[in-house]
């Protein structure tokens, strides 16, 4: 098979000339409409070969050989997609899928870009370094396709703490709904990337994966962010206040109708080896996010977060998150003469 031939599919109705290939496995086949349609070689038959390129005969010598002129070589086309009924709002993930999922401690990951729309999307993949930002990927995804930006192990886990995914999304050869420029950034929480019950089955993928929303029915997804700036900030100007004597807390039942939950890390998990103050942070935020989630609907609920008084770093994160995410709650400092200055009560509205 050479550029040049003809070719008709095996597999599905069509065919066309070779434009040119892709690895040892793909061939472009050019169609009459001009686009330029990736297939797998086997999946082709050649139908009339192009004598132009196959191995000529050496010419006598007394004949003049005529210089072969160059050929000038065609950008690829973006191969055309069949659209998905519903697909034209935006609805765009990013994605991290483990090598192994049996081998927790060890195992590679990969991260995707899943983009499940009927348009193209131009993309960049960034992570930050303190406030500068690098790229870590770029380039064009496919309508309704999956796309492979990066593979990683746990050694660089530190540098994914906070991501950003940029995008323009458009359609190729045909006419669409303007979309506004993308522009998301994402706090990852990497202490999930020990856990196997934080990976979980989803529709794009055969494992279990950690998928986060970039874009959901053409809304762009907000986080709070706390920066590690903001965070040595709180630390340097935390205020010097009388530390009483630490009692244990001891747990009541639901009788008074106050749901206690108690975010010390070492409430939460049993080992914290090798996580930094961030990761930590980031894991006692996921469990707040959890429980508000699942009270947010029930009215006059009270629930005291006992998160110790410290420096103060966990106490300004959950107020920051209340006052964003959940305007329809109120909070206040929770008994001084139960919980000390560690603990802020919530009350659903």
């Amino acid at each position: 098979m050479k550029i040049g031939d003809k070719v008709r599919f095996l597999s599905e109705i069509g065919g066309g000339v070779v434009k040119g290939f892709q690895g040892k496995d793909i061939v472009l086949v050019e169609d009459a409409d001009g686009f330029d349609i990736p297939m797998l070689m086997k999946e082709c038959v050649v139908i009339e070969t192009d004598n132009y390129n196959m191995a000529k005969k050496t010419p006598s010598p007394t004949k003049t050989i005529e210089p072969e002129k160059p050929v000038k070589p065609e950008l690829p086309k973006i191969p055309r997609q069949a659209e998905v009924k519903g697909g034209d709002a935006l609805n765009v993930y990013l994605a991290f899928v483990p090598e192994d999922i049996k081998a927790m401690t060890s195992t590679p990951f990969e991260a995707y870009l899943v983009n499940d729309s009927n348009y193209y999307l131009y993309y960049t993949y960034l992570s930050a370094e303190g406030k500068s930002w690098k790229v870590r990927a770029h380039g064009v995804v496919e309508p309704n396709m999956k796309f492979l930006v990066e593979e990683f192990n746990k050694g660089i886990l530190n540098e994914l703490e906070h991501v950003a995914v940029q995008f323009i999304a458009f359609k190729d050869g045909k006419t669409f709904a303007l979309k506004p420029a993308v522009n998301v950034e994402l706090r990852i929480d990497t202490v999930k990337f020990y856990k196997l019950h934080t990976f979980r089955q989803s529709e794009f993928f055969d494992e279990p994966a950690l998928v986060y929303d970039i874009v959901r029915n053409d809304v762009p997804i907000r986080q709070v962010y706390v920066s590690a700036e903001d965070l040595q900030e709180a630390i340097l100007n935390k205020q010097a206040v009388d530390k009483p004597k630490a009692q244990p807390i001891v747990k009541r039942g639901g009788g008074n109708g106050i749901i206690e939950i108690d975010l010390h890390i070492n409430e939460l998990l049993d080992d914290t080896r090798g996580m930094s103050n961030s990761e930590m942070l980031n894991y006692q935020l996921d469990k707040f996010r959890e429980v508000m989630d699942k009270y947010k609907t029930k009215r006059e609920q009270k629930i005291v977060f006992i998160h110790g008084k410290g420096d103060g770093v966990l106490r300004k994160a959950l107020v920051e998150e209340l006052k964003r995410k959940y305007s329809n709650c109120r909070y206040q400092d929770a008994s001084f003469q139960e919980y000390g200055f560690g603990a802020t009560m919530v009350i659903i509205k």
